[in-house]
């Protein structure tokens, strides 16, 4: 057991249980009121020395326990975490959910990349998911989370998560290159086919001096399964024989258990994605440094589709009035319709830090996300002559983005009674979103021609924060802070072809007081509470997203109250001989919750983003890892999640009230079981459990096992890796080795395989 002293406040530290070496290796746990010092590593951008929950796996861990193709399969094992990646390379749906945040609130947590943001806060929900793309697994150095909004330093984002991967810079000369392949055979409904992919990736370095340099590459192709189903409920049929009398529909039931035919897949992507990244860094003086990143991520994607319709003469049909069972049904062209992707999106990330450990410290840090090119085309013609081409339509993101600015500075004040650590800041955020739809000729090769739609908007978030970290007694330290922030919404618009509607201005002002406090009751017992407040601003998309009807705004409201939510949590940590064991009581309480819902107050009933008056959740996290446990090389990370979350109150959906909050399931574990039994192999099996979940705010789609559906699940995975020798390194991995079906709106992967080769330098 390690003391807190005024030397070990200089440090860099955060509440987690393992020390982390500059060279990466394993080291005994070093405890000290649930902190650890960081001696010669990259620092987190997460706070330091707030006593609350934050986890932490390093990249030594991810490459001998996780089969990790993107950068989110290494939050696969952490308490309470979910990606709902939907197939590997997924980058527009895999959205990631916390303890109280379902996966379709992107908005409520915040994922960075060595202090740069990877989250996209344009919108909320399953379109604005983090760049993940910008990281890749073999760059990773270690990934730490934040549970909850309990540090002033982040905006009402965090109210579930802060992520923060810390990637490589070298001290030495190193290369490394990577081969992988991939491959699922998936049966669903008529769809019987193997999916397939691989992934390239090489990086080198050096470091040592005053200059150290970075440059990675990476090239991901996969075929993903399906992912959407064109549906119709029986009962919608009329009754009657008129239209082409088709076979091949699949009879099933939706989520409200309504009998339907699923008429054929869709979404079923081709991608091919390309990541390149240079980080620099350069030391001016032993405490005064310089970094600069910049990342490119390309992406060419085709969305295909199938039928499974034939009429008499076997031939496919893809849309037009047929006959299914004694009842006609209308298929749109859109109902089962390919699109075609073409993006190229640059981050950048530039910072002058001072790191003297004296008196006071500074940074300087600022970022930007551009998107580049982000061009969408899908037709208006349906299948077969829309692969000639025919008439369409171009979604055109350009001129959207973000960026970011901070001053910060940590002030370690002399002489005053007691160890404090003084963080403050002054942060300042700018989302612009720009989305212009035209028509074109030629789906496929044309250009754009008049315009359909357009929206726009901006916001701005300008923070101050402060936050003291005192050791007021020999077993007691605590964490007070406050945050002020003034957000900002302006030059919003909706378009139609002959109309445009703009909005007013918005601005918004709040006060986040932040407590934290950690108490040392014995050697090998810490207890520590946490609470926090956290507003959650709307995004632009939520905002200005949008239709116009007869010259009238139909289904969005400029007007949106922010989320504001109060959050605790109390935690008792025992350390073991060779582990640690959590146990965590979380609690949160939000009013305004952002969510899109049905207003049924009002004639015609309007479904749109409202806010919900009230929504309660309360739950127990425990936790528990360790090394050699029984045998030496036998780790263990395990942690098992209860959430009551229900809405407590919403005039303008009566029915939700008593419901259960979408996508936060009563019960979610996970497990990893690694064994090392020399320096060649190591063995990992690991398990993940979600219980039952709902999508709808009325808890009306009952049957999870559907598309549009979220069910429960039990999948294993496991990994295998040998190291021949310094230099190479194979592994063989399977995802989903049982093989079950799973959904959450789109159905999961089955079992895949997962084979790579490796060399370092």
């Amino acid at each position: 057991m390690k003391g807190i002293s005024a030397s070990l406040l200089a440090c860099c530290a955060l509440p987690c249980a393992l020390t982390v070496r500059a060279d990466h290796k394993d080291e005994p746990p070093v405890k000290s009121l649930g902190t650890t010092e960081v001696v010669g590593a990259r620092p987190t951008a997460l706070p330091s020395y707030i006593p609350t929950t934050i986890e932490g796996i390093t990249g030594r861990q991810i490459e001998e326990t996780i089969n990790a193709t993107d950068a989110e399969d290494a939050l696969k094992y952490f308490p309470s975490l979910l990606v709902r990646r939907r197939n590997i390379g997924d980058y527009d749906h895999a959205v990631l959910s916390s303890r109280a945040s379902g996966t379709g609130n992107s908005a409520r947590s915040l994922v960075y990349a060595d202090g740069i943001l990877l989250s996209n806060l344009l919108g909320n929900g399953a379109g604005f998911t983090p760049r993940w793309g910008l990281v890749t697994p073999e760059e990773i150095a270690r990934v730490d989370v934040l549970y909850g909004p309990f540090s002033a330093a982040f905006p009402g984002n965090s109210v579930g998560a802060v992520v923060d991967y810390i990637t490589r810079m070298p001290d030495r000369f190193e290369a490394h290159a990577k081969v992988g392949a991939f491959t699922q055979r998936y049966k669903l409904y008529n769809t019987d086919s193997r999916y397939s992919g691989n992934q390239l990736s090489a990086s080198i370095g050096n470091g040592g001096g005053k200059f150290a340099w970075w440059f990675a590459v990476n090239r991901l192709e996969n075929d993903g399964q399906p992912l959407s189903f064109a549906t119709k409920v029986t009962s919608t049929g009329t009754e009657g024989t008129a239209g082409t009398p088709v076979t091949g529909a699949v009879f099933g039931q939706n989520p409200r258990n309504q009998d339907q035919w699923i008429l054929g897949a869709g979404t079923q992507t081709q991608t091919t994605q390309d990541h390149a990244k240079v980080k620099l860094a350069y030391a001016f003086t032993p405490s005064l440094r310089a970094s600069y990143t910049f990342g490119v991520w390309r992406n060419d994607t085709f969305r295909d589709v199938e039928t499974f319709l034939r009429d008499g003469s076997g031939a496919p049909v893809y849309s037009g009035l047929v006959s299914i069972g004694g009842r006609s049904y209308s298929i749109a062209p859109a109902e089962l319709s390919q699109s075609r992707a073409d993006m190229e999106h640059y981050i950048h990330g530039l910072s002058l830090r001072s790191d003297a450990r004296g008196v006071f410290d500074w940074e300087v840090a600022a970022s930007l996300y551009d998107y580049n090119r982000d061009l969408v085309r899908s037709p208006t013609v349906s299948l077969p002559q829309a692969n000639d081409g025919g008439a369409g339509r171009i979604a055109d993101g350009q001129g959207t983005g973000w960026n970011t600015f901070a001053l910060t500075g940590t002030w370690r004040p002399q002489g005053a009674g007691g160890a404090h650590l003084v963080d403050v800041g002054v942060q300042h955020e700018r989302y612009q979103l720009r989305t212009l739809v035209s028509s074109t000729l030629n789906w496929i090769s044309g250009a754009a021609e008049s315009r359909f739609s357009a929206f726009r908007g901006d916001t701005e978030l300008t923070s101050l924060y402060a936050q003291d970290t005192w050791r007021f007694a020999t077993h007691w330290r605590t964490t007070l802070g406050v945050r002020f922030e003034r957000w900002s919404a302006q030059n919003g618009s909706l378009a139609s072809p002959t109309t445009v509607l703009a909005f007013g201005e918005r601005a918004e002002s709040a006060i986040s007081p932040k407590a934290a406090v950690a108490w040392q009751l014995t050697p090998e017992w810490v207890a520590k509470w946490s609470v926090g407040r956290a507003v959650r601003n709307p995004t632009v998309a939520e905002l200005y997203q949008g239709s116009i009807a007869a010259d009238t705004i139909v289904n969005n409201d400029p007007n949106l109250k922010p989320e504001k939510s109060w959050t605790s949590e109390l935690s008792a940590e025992r350390e073991l001989v060779n582990g640690l064991l959590r146990a965590t009581l979380f609690f949160e309480d939000t009013r305004d919750a952002l969510y899109s819902q049905t207003n049924v107050t009002v004639v015609p009933n309007v479904t749109n983003i409202q806010n919900i008056d009230k929504i309660r959740t309360k739950g127990l996290e425990v936790a528990y890892q360790a090394s050699d446990l029984w045998i030496k090389g036998l780790d263990v990370l395990a942690s098992v999640t209860y959430a009551s979350s229900i809405i407590e109150k919403n005039a303008r959906f009566p029915a939700s009230v008593g419901k259960w909050q979408p996508r936060v399931p009563r019960w979610r574990s996970s497990a990893a079981l690694s064994y090392r039994p020399n320096d060649s192999w190591s063995y990992t099996l690991g398990v993940r459990y979600s219980g039952r979940q709902f999508s709808q705010v009325d808890n009306s789609d009952v049957n999870g096992f559907s598309y549009t559906g979220a069910s429960r699940f039990l999948v294993a995975d496991a990994r295998a890796r040998y190291r021949f020798n310094k230099q190479w390194s194979a592994s063989l991995g399977v995802d989903n080795l049982d093989n079950a079906e799973y959904w959450n709106f789109h159905p999961y992967p089955r079992r895949t395989w997962l084979g790579e080769l490796k060399y370092d330098f």
